[in-house]
């Protein structure tokens, strides 16, 4: 391309760089491009997630997370309607399973009225049966806010109207380097040189790394946790109708394995949550010496693993025995055997972790000059994509130059 100078450069194809893209376009009609390092958007978090649109249930109220979430939800719906792209609010069930989950369960439901979801109900053993017909648990929750979509279509279409509102996208174009000049910014990326005045980081796994490219101290580092996933075989998806969750453990950012039908057909189960050794690790195979040094010789990853290790070392077993996996799953599907599960794909979370080794759960989003990193966006990102957008093109407004 021969124009290589824009006002506004977003780091990240994923759906949250592509939302900010599309609210920054939209608001401050300025020249903007997208850079992807991959040769395709939505190529990690953005296409290998489950698909569900959240509904707010589980977030604490007044955080970033469930503030964005319940407004990113309806407008997710909002914008699958206006643009004909497929998708369904069918609700969900959460299930307690055992007696001692209940007042987890009763924590759950106060969390959700005070983020405003009504019509939840609480389900008894016989109600759960009448919507999950194949589930058990001895309580269980309706959610009826909870849907399901592709996310990688809603990405191809965020990343059509960054390009219909003038927008430049350009894939392939690694970050490598970068230089602080005094009224604008140039990057080195493998597409090449480009320049700026402003600058917005939504790198996901490489969030953290881009940051301190652009000579900003995170204060976190980013730890990749694989998510696996089974499929149910095509003569058992019956035995799951829409979605069916656990009650999730507190102490980690993660709702544990659970039912989930997609828009593009079939039933996944899972996913587990086991550390990955690359970035973008998707299987047991994928490895980067790097990637490995730098979270072993990282305090806060001997912190959490001293505090965790035992759940570690479940999800590494559950991992590599599908017995293991199975046995988890027929904790809510108990007619569950594990000839009904077939392989499936996974996907790999940038989770942030401080130095003390504390798990980041909410949205992290830091402002340096002329510039935006947005450093933890984890579940619900995706259902709260439009929402996040719109709040860092917020930032923008504030804090850019033009």
């Amino acid at each position: 391309m021969a124009d290589r100078s824009f006002e506004t450069v977003v780091i990240g194809g994923g759906i949250v760089g592509l939302a900010t893209a599309m609210a920054l376009t939209a608001r401050r009609g300025e020249k903007l491009a997208v850079i992807e390092a991959e040769d395709r958007l939505a190529a990690h978090q953005t296409g290998n997630n489950s698909g569900v649109i959240h509904s707010g249930l589980y977030y604490k109220p007044g955080s970033l997370k469930a503030r964005n979430c319940v407004e990113g939800r309806e407008l997710m719906y909002r914008f699958c309607e206006d643009h004909a792209i497929p998708h369904e609010r069918c609700g969900k069930v959460v299930l307690a399973t055992r007696p001692e989950e209940i007042p987890a369960l009763d924590r759950l439901e106060e969390r959700g009225r005070a983020n405003g979801l009504a019509g939840m109900r609480r389900l008894s053993g016989d109600q759960i049966c009448e919507l999950e017909p194949h589930a058990a648990g001895v309580a269980g929750l309706f959610v009826p806010q909870t849907g399901i979509v592709d996310y990688r279509l809603v990405a191809q279409q965020f990343a059509r109207e960054v390009e219909l509102q003038g927008g430049t996208i350009l894939t392939g174009a690694r970050l490598v380097g970068f230089e602080k000049l005094p009224d604008q910014f140039v990057l080195h990326t493998l597409a090449g040189e480009f320049t700026c005045r402003n600058l917005v980081n939504c790198a996901g796994l490489q969030s953290d790394r881009v940051a301190r490219l652009c000579g900003v101290d995170p204060r976190l580092k980013i730890i990749p946790f694989r998510g696996e996933y089974y499929q149910l075989s095509p003569s058992s998806r019956g035995m799951v109708r829409n979605l069916i969750y656990p009650v999730p453990d507190p102490r980690f950012p993660f709702l544990g394995v659970h039912f989930t039908r997609m828009m593009r057909g079939g039933v996944e189960a899972g996913p587990n949550a086991v550390l990955a050794l690359k970035r973008e690790g998707y299987s047991w195979g994928m490895i980067s010496l790097r990637d490995m040094a730098e979270m072993f010789t990282y305090a806060g990853f001997w912190k959490m693993g001293w505090k965790f290790w035992r759940t570690g070392l479940g999800e590494v077993y559950r991992s590599l025995s599908k017995a293991a996996f199975t046995r988890a799953l027929q904790r809510l599907l108990p007619g569950l055997s594990a000839t009904d599960l077939q392989p499936a794909g996974a996907g790999v979370r940038a989770q942030a972790l401080e130095p003390s080794g504390t798990l980041v759960d909410d949205f992290r989003i830091v402002e340096a000059e002329r510039m935006v990193h947005v450093l933890n966006a984890p579940s619900p990102a995706a259902t709260a994509s439009i929402s996040i957008g719109r709040s860092i093109a917020a930032l923008a407004l504030r804090n850019f130059t033009s």
